[in-house]
């Protein structure tokens, strides 16, 4: 089966995504406090969505560590938020097919990003001194 995106989609998507998420109220000072440098960063969220939509294997990162690092600005809310940018650059650039794909897989990253963060932020709140002392 053939993927509904492309490179040159992905290439068009992620930099218009991320330069509305830079401008967003609530997303851009996390994104713009966590990133300091954009372009390059711009070139691994385009690896990184190749390897997912197109398995290119171009993408050698762990999102999970770098979204871990940040998890006390990165709220339920901020997910939602990164969804609805999501859904509407996509709605807006690419096929109903190609746009629903993506925003598929945006939703399944989201809320496995979340889970991790979820369960860091307890496996840290449980060992505690009182948690050590109980092993």
């Amino acid at each position: 089966m053939t993927s509904p995106i492309t490179e040159a989609e992905i290439a068009r998507v992620v930099p218009a995504f991320y330069a509305q998420v830079r401008r967003d109220p609530m997303l851009g000072p996390i994104f713009n406090s966590a990133i300091g440098d954009w372009p390059h960063h711009l070139q691994k969220l385009q690896a990184f969505w190749s390897s997912v939509m197109l398995a290119s294997g171009r993408y050698k990162g762990q999102p999970m560590p770098a979204h871990i690092r940040h998890a006390a600005q990165i709220t339920p809310a901020a997910f939602a938020r990164w969804l609805e940018l999501w859904g509407e650059t996509t709605d807006a650039m690419l096929t109903p097919e190609a746009a629903a794909a993506m925003q598929e897989k945006a939703a399944r990253i989201a809320e496995s990003l979340a889970l991790g963060i979820r369960y860091d932020r307890e496996r840290r709140e449980n060992t505690g001194p009182v948690a050590a002392q109980a092993i």
